[in-house]
């Protein structure tokens, strides 16, 4: 791959940032980064082969360092969480049992044998989704702690069960290799919270700002692509890689030094390559040759909102639980494995993403109610 290629896959990722702009950040960036790949990769022009080996390992390290911003904003050292968690992975639970049925029946109906991946699917979250939302809008009532901790949980289960769901035929396997990572991460955990007891860590930070080394950057990176490299060796993907390492990163806190530079690398770099890649991987030319495909994208995203809006049943007010259903990297995760194994059927990653966009539609609906509604709780509240 020449430098002019890798210039040309930056400058079509341009497309997420401004039509995340134009639209008032209604569309994710990263919807706006696939549909440029898609205009220059298989589906459109054909400038950027999505098979090329430099470019299949950018967008690997992008995918890992993606799965490890994911997992840093999952809240595992909220206090205010902790007595939420227990009613929260219980709504989680619930809607995983009624995703198992739902994504085994619509498999079944479109034929593609797929229906454990979609029960994952249907019951996943996104904490890198959910949780700036909440923030920017001042969600802090006792159901939107809950719908945090179930948002948690989801996407921690999802991460890991996906692997598992996406080659039954593997499962023991890949459970054996998840196992290795999930090992290997705690013992990394636990020699950063050692470091960190010790003042080495607080040392080492204070050395790379006044000597401008960027070594949090470096320690992380290495963290990251350690565990990555395990789970390649292993045979699993290197999302449970990214977000282990996240989950590590949170539970430590992450400097806000350091954040800044993972969204430099991410948001800056390795998230657009992969993202594109993404786009022009797909040959959405066989969803239109396939219109039962299309089929499977409503079924997908109907069934996603009903799995997450049932969660009214147990209390929680249906924007909240609506809410809760908004995903982006598992869908993500699951056409990249599968696209790489040649495990999907022709047009079904495009079905999948297609599936998780108009479910955004529908979450982005209920952020839209749940600020609403939390405004007017704070402006009829008595004063003082």
């Amino acid at each position: 791959m020449s430098l002019a290629v890798l210039a040309l896959v930056l400058a079509v990722g341009l497309v997420g940032p401004l039509l995340a702009a134009v639209r008032h950040g209604a569309v994710p960036v990263a919807v706006g980064e696939i549909l440029a790949g898609v205009v220059v990769g298989r589906t459109g022009f054909g400038w950027v082969d999505p098979s090329e080996p430099v470019l299949v390992f950018l967008s690997q390290a992008g995918f890992a360092l993606i799965m490890l911003v994911a997992g840093s904003h999952v809240p595992v050292r909220s206090a205010r969480l902790r007595p939420a968690l227990g009613r929260g992975a219980a709504l989680a639970a619930f809607t995983g049992a009624l995703a198992v049925p739902a994504g085994l029946g619509i498999a079944a109906l479109a034929g593609t044998g797929h229906g454990w991946m979609y029960a994952v699917l249907l019951a996943s979250s996104s904490a890198a989704l959910v949780l700036p939302v909440v923030q920017d809008a001042g969600l802090s009532s006792t159901p939107a702690l809950v719908m945090i901790a179930q948002v948690a949980v989801a996407d921690t289960a999802a991460i890991v069960l996906l692997p598992l769901a996406e080659q039954p035929s593997r499962a023991g396997h890949a459970a054996l290799g998840v196992l290795a990572v999930a090992g290997a991460s705690l013992v990394v955990f636990l020699i950063v919270r050692q470091a960190r007891r010790r003042g080495w860590q607080r040392r080492l930070h204070r050395l790379s700002r006044r000597r401008n080394l960027g070594l949090e950057l470096r320690e992380q990176l290495i963290i990251l692509f350690g565990l990555a490299g395990l789970a390649e060796a292993v045979g699993v993907s290197v999302m449970l890689a990214g977000f282990a390492a996240g989950l590590i990163l949170a539970a430590q806190g992450e400097p806000r030094r350091l954040a800044r530079q993972l969204f430099a690398v991410a948001d800056g770099f390795l998230g657009p390559v992969f993202f594109v890649w993404l786009g022009a991987s797909l040959q959405l030319d066989d969803l239109v040759r396939h219109p039962r495909l299309i089929g499977l994208a409503g079924a997908l995203a109907a069934a996603t909102v009903a799995v997450h809006a049932a969660a009214r049943l147990l209390g929680q007010p249906l924007p909240l639980a609506v809410l809760a259903g908004a995903q982006l990297g598992v869908p993500v995760a699951a056409v990249t494995i599968g696209e790489r194994a040649g495990l999907l059927k022709p047009g079904e990653g495009a079905a999948i993403l297609a599936a998780a966009v108009v479910g955004l539609a529908v979450t982005a609906w209920a952020a839209v109610i749940a600020r609403r509604d939390a405004a007017r709780r704070e402006a009829s509240a008595p004063a003082g």
